[in-house]
């Protein structure tokens, strides 16, 4: 199978598309799903969802496939193989980001550089990548299903109920050739136990991420706590002291109480520091959240993508057995009766795949909307 993942940097590599006149707004990089859509998808994830007895996983993954962000990603993933065939081009990877490359590199310029910076930039990398795994691969079920179209034409032709006597010469011939066809081409989907494994790939850049953007937070957190800490500290002080000072000099009491007073009061506001660490605790857990929830959708992926290279790993070893007994009625005869009943499951898994693709690219363009936002109002409130 031909290998279209590659990782790449988005800094060095020139926008697909073109950019924006202006910085994009906080609105520009919403999707248009309304509050009740994009809280129902969040729980919909199999990764985030916390279990209840009341909790039905059926009806939150059908209500996910209703959704119109999935109907979109569902309606261009047909679009691209429809009008390029089996191409790839940065272009069509950019009609499934959301926000896309150039919106991202516009918005990461205007960021103050830094570790959280980078960081951002990374994932905004990862989850690019991820978005054309999920394209190459539903490019790869869609090369099965023309894999399996002139076999199951022909599940159609032959009656249901043939044997010996029924099946023609001229019907074992056309479906040898079916056959022969078949066996001849490659298997669509990636070898699970290849050592040079995308998913392996992909996991392995997503872990990492994690952690360091698990150290972030921690320090991030820890600086808060300290720092309010340290605050509330003071001011337990500072009305002490208050305290004192009224008991040992009446006559001056009411102006020092309302000066002294005034000092712990104003220690209990929020600081430039305490906003800036919290917008920044905001997009590290912006990020984490994405990049822990991608990162198990490409686990179920895996797992899908696995159990599809195996079903027609198995399918063509049967075939292959057919072949090798020439066009002898009944080796084909018993091949096309096993065929028929692997079909209505290969279809299933099929369509389970390329469902959870659609998922995929969803949870992807949440996720970098998600950061993206974060990112805009900490420029917002700066400037």
């Amino acid at each position: 199978m031909h290998r279209c993942f590659a990782l790449k940097s988005t800094a060095a590599a020139p926008a697909t598309v073109n950019s924006p006149s202006s910085t994009p707004s906080i609105q520009g990089i919403e999707t248009t799903e309304n509050s009740r859509e994009e809280t129902a998808e969040s729980s919909s994830s199999r990764s985030t969802t916390q279990f209840s007895p009341t909790f039905d996983l059926t009806r939150e993954y059908t209500f996910a496939l209703q959704t119109n962000s999935y109907k979109e990603i569902w309606t261009k993933f047909h679009q691209i193989h429809h009008h390029s065939g089996h191409l790839s081009t940065p272009d069509q990877l950019s009609q499934l980001l959301q926000p896309n490359r150039a919106s991202v590199e516009e918005v990461l310029r205007g960021a103050t550089p830094g570790n959280l910076t980078r960081l951002a930039g990374a994932y905004f990398d990862y989850s690019e990548h991820t978005s054309n795994l999920c394209l190459c691969l539903h490019r790869s079920v869609e090369l099965a299903r023309s894999l399996y179209a002139p076999v199951h034409e022909l599940l159609v032709l032959l009656p249901l109920d043939f044997d010996l006597i029924t099946l023609t010469q001229q019907q074992c011939n056309r479906t040898f050739e079916v056959f022969l066809q078949f066996e001849s081409l490659d298997n669509p989907f990636p070898n699970p136990d290849s050592n040079s494994s995308s998913f392996n790939d992909m996991r392995s850049c997503f872990s990492q991420m994690k952690l360091q953007l698990d150290l972030h937070l921690h320090k991030s957190r820890k600086k808060v706590r300290l720092f309010r800490g340290a605050t509330t500290s003071s001011g337990l002080c500072l009305i002490g002291l208050t305290v004192g000072v009224a008991a040992t000099a009446v006559a001056i009491a009411t102006h020092a109480l309302a000066v002294v007073v005034a000092g712990p009061l104003f220690a209990f506001l929020p600081t430039h520091f305490t906003k800036r660490e919290l917008e920044h605790i905001a997009q590290l857990e912006a990020a984490a959240k994405g990049t822990y929830v991608i990162n198990n959708d490409l686990d179920t992926v895996d797992r899908l993508v696995a159990r599809m290279h195996a079903a027609v790993e198995s399918d063509r070893l049967l075939i292959r057995l057919g072949i090798e007994r020439g066009r002898d009625k009944y080796p084909i005869q018993e091949v096309v009766k096993q065929l028929r009943k692997n079909q209505p499951n290969l279809l299933h898994q099929l369509r389970d795949l390329e469902e959870h693709l659609c998922l995929c690219c969803t949870t992807v363009n949440r996720g970098r909307s998600l950061l993206l936002r974060e990112i805009l109002l900490h420029q917002t409130h700066n400037s």
